[in-house]
């Protein structure tokens, strides 16, 4: 709802580092998101992916203060995913997680994407609401089917 929408607060979108790892890991528990610290989102894990791929990490900035996150992949069939978006819920609802949505496109279209896609677990309505008001389509036709590792992947 548009009356519930606070003040917006100043963000700078910018690229992120390993040096903002713990920040980051503040943000995605502050925001509830799974925190995987011994597979995926080990200071390893994200190291190694930030090296690869050093325009899909980004982050919102209001006064030096890192308040939202986002993380893209790319699987080159001109597919772009956008992963891990997350927003301090002291700053949620002012447009934050669109911007970070936008930029990632951005990042994204720079290494070849023409489509774009975000899985979202359910029941993450603030996270529906972002993707349906930036123009993506939700498919009920698709199922998705995970095999994992180890329960920390």
């Amino acid at each position: 709802m548009e009356s519930s929408k606070k003040t917006a607060t100043p963000v700078e979108v910018k690229r992120l580092t390993i040096k903002d790892y713990d920040a980051m890991v503040k943000v995605w528990k502050s925001a509830s998101l799974p925190y995987k610290p011994k597979g995926r989102d080990s200071p390893e894990a994200v190291a190694n992916l930030m090296r690869k791929f050093p325009g899909l990490f980004l982050g919102a900035f209001a006064e030096d203060k890192l308040i939202g996150v986002v993380i893209g992949s790319y699987e080159t069939r001109m597919k772009g995913w956008i992963n891990r978006l997350a927003v301090n819920p002291q700053y949620q609802r002012q447009g934050i997680a669109q911007q970070l949505v936008t930029k990632m496109e951005e990042e994204l279209k720079e290494h070849g994407a023409k489509i774009f896609c975000a899985l979202i677990e359910t029941p993450n309505v603030e996270s529906v609401a972002v993707f349906r008001k930036l123009g993506y389509a939700f498919h009920n036709n698709i199922s998705y089917a995970a095999k994992r590792e180890s329960q920390d992947a």
